[in-house]
């Protein structure tokens, strides 16, 4: 579910065996570069199974899609460890040309390409654009007429508001205009994918067509919607003709802007990344090889970096297995503790069965939070206690504020009497979606539907495997789901990404034309505590209409052996892959 930009909340989850590729490829031999080697490979556990070259979709947006995409590609600025703009001049600059009105411009330097060859300019630009703004959509969801072309993660509101870009005489820049000020806009805008592999693959001659026929097709008008099928066509291949589990019979579906370019890939098993030998527009990496491995087992995550057969594991540790991670140190592995800055939480769709408010709130008074956290997350955090936060993360100025005045304390605890009251002795059908593969998930799932069978309701179970279920959450067909967001704390707009009626990683068809206007104001808001302001009372409509239920605050867990240095994690999306550069052979 489902990085994204700012926060960029991820779906965590999706597992698979812990089995290396085995295919080879070709990496240069090490060479001693002051006390530590250039080049070399190391290994990677991770939880989650690869599924699209596509990180920016609604699909693709998983947390392992991300993470690959942040090496594979290269853009005007990354977010360091503490979520901090860090500007990589190297790839190009974008300054504030204007204030009234807000005008950006983004210039990508000469020499930077695709592993094709190809220049990145202004179509790659673009065509970013065209899908991280939603510029060209007419739906109107209350109608059910028009259309949504780009189905983007991320939040569309700031880019939504700006005027058609103007593309320099270089070739290799554009100007944005915002309608109206925007708060995030220096983290609103970045390099997607290659504009001259989307026009080729849609019938396009090349990137000029492409460019052409976004400056001849009008802005999208939900008062007066009008197909537009060459559009349609780019749009459709950009949402979904990148997604993969495999290397693409075509070179050309797995471009590299970044250090590291994908040479081999099983199916939810493993990943070879070889590094981009003209990358000189960033960080230059030291390793030549990345080895990845999917696993969602905690236990031959932890069995295979005292192994030697991984190097690096972020796994997810439930109360049940983390004191496998104890002990680790005294085996000169490295083993870091920290609160991730997303979370675990129950969505309900707001069709057929949870239509009905009174089913939903009966739903979620059967939902066994504590006991949810004391499956999950047991010891590793102290006093843990379920999240009664949409917005906020324990920690946060705002939180216990918050919590006091939006309504969680109605589901402080399980209420079987409350729950039976509000159905009248009806008995509704209830299929949760989630990742069947992730023992965290399949707990909760297990916890929830015997509690909630005590008050009549019939919960079905919609789990689906690894690398499949996250696809699902766009797709419909089921009541509720089970999932998690991680993301930055860079940013005000991951709260309408998820909640603003009809934006791209709201799943669940909720809609409060309330807090969409509150979230309008905070678009335009750059005072830090007026923000927080804005977002208790949007998280108070959240609660108030019975949306789902927040479980927990994610604990995150690195671990590393001795073999490996400048290894550091983020509590973000891309946990310890967001420095890979720095990354070496002790």
């Amino acid at each position: 579910m489902p990085v994204r930009r700012l926060m960029q909340l991820i779906i965590a989850a999706l597992a698979a065996a812990l089995v290396l590729s085995g295919c080879s490829g070709g990496s240069a031999p090490s060479v001693v570069v002051g006390e530590a080697k250039r080049g070399g490979s190391v290994t990677v556990a991770e939880v989650n199974a690869f599924s699209s070259l596509n990180p920016y979709s609604a699909n693709g947006n998983t947390d392992i899609n991300s993470k690959i995409g942040a090496i594979t590609h290269s853009g005007f600025f990354y977010l360091d460890d503490s979520s901090r703009v860090v500007r990589n001049d190297k790839f190009g600059r974008f300054e504030k040309v204007s204030d009234q009105p807000l005008k950006v411009k983004y210039t990508v330097n000469e020499g930077v390409k695709w592993s094709d060859g190809a220049p990145i300019g202004a179509a790659d630009l673009l065509l970013s654009w065209a899908a991280g703004s939603g510029y060209f959509d007419d739906i109107d969801p209350a109608k059910e007429t028009g259309t949504k072309y780009f189905s983007v993660a991320s939040d569309t509101t700031g880019l939504a508001g700006t005027l058609f870009p103007e593309l320099g005489s270089d070739g290799r820049s554009i100007t944005i205009e915002y309608a109206a000020p925007y708060a995030d806009w220096e983290v609103a805008f970045d390099v997607g994918l290659p504009a001259h592999v989307v026009a080729a693959k849609t019938g396009l001659n090349d990137e000029e067509d492409l460019v052409k026929l976004l400056e001849d097709t009008p802005r999208g008008n939900a008062d007066k919607p009008a197909p537009h099928p060459a559009l349609k066509k780019v749009s459709d291949f950009w949402n979904t003709g990148f997604d993969t589990k495999t290397v693409p019979d075509d070179p050309a579906l797995y471009l590299s802007s970044g250090p590291y370019i994908i040479r081999d890939i099983v199916p939810e098993v493993s990943m070879k990344l070889v590094r981009n030998r003209d990358y000189v527009w960033g960080p230059e990496p030291w390793l030549d090889e990345i080895n990845v491995r999917f696993t969602g087992s905690v236990p031959a995550a932890v069995d295979a970096l005292r192994s030697g057969q991984a190097d690096i594991i972020s796994p997810q540790p439930s109360a049940a297995t983390d004191n496998l991670l104890t002990g680790l140190s005294a085996q000169g592995i490295t083993v870091e503790r920290f609160k991730q800055s997303g979370y675990d939480h129950l969505d309900l769709s707001f069709t057929g069965t949870f239509a009905d408010k009174d089913v939903r709130e009966a739903f979620l008074k059967t939902v066994p939070r504590q006991a949810i956290v004391d499956a999950v997350v047991g010891s590793q955090a102290t006093d843990s206690k379920p999240l009664d936060s949409q917005v906020f993360l324990p920690g946060q100025p705002k939180y216990d504020e918050t919590v006091k005045n939006n309504g969680s304390s109605d589901y402080a605890k399980v209420d079987i009497d409350g729950a039976k009251k509000l159905l009248k002795n009806a008995t509704p059908s209830v299929r949760i979606l989630y990742n069947r593969d992730n023992p965290n998930r399949a707990k909760a799932f297990n916890l929830i539907r015997d509690s909630a069978a005590l008050a009549g309701f019939r919960v079905t179970d919609g789990g689906q495997g690894s690398a499949d279920w996250a696809a699902a959450l766009s797709r419909g067909g089921y009541d509720a789901s089970l999932s998690g967001w991680i993301g930055t704390e860079a940013g005000v707009s991951r709260v309408p990404q998820i909640f603003r009626t009809g934006a791209g990683s709201n799943f669940t068809g909720y809609s409060n034309g309330d807090a969409d206007k509150i979230m309008e104001q905070l678009a335009v808001t750059t005072d830090l505590g007026k923000q927080d302001e804005l977002l208790a009372e949007i998280d108070k409509h959240i609660w108030e209409d019975a949306y789902g239920l927040p479980l927990y605050q994610t604990p995150g867990t690195t671990a590393f052996t001795s073999r490996v240095a400048g290894v550091k994690t983020s509590p973000g999306p891309l946990g310890v892959w967001w420095n890979v550069a720095q990354w070496r052979l002790s």
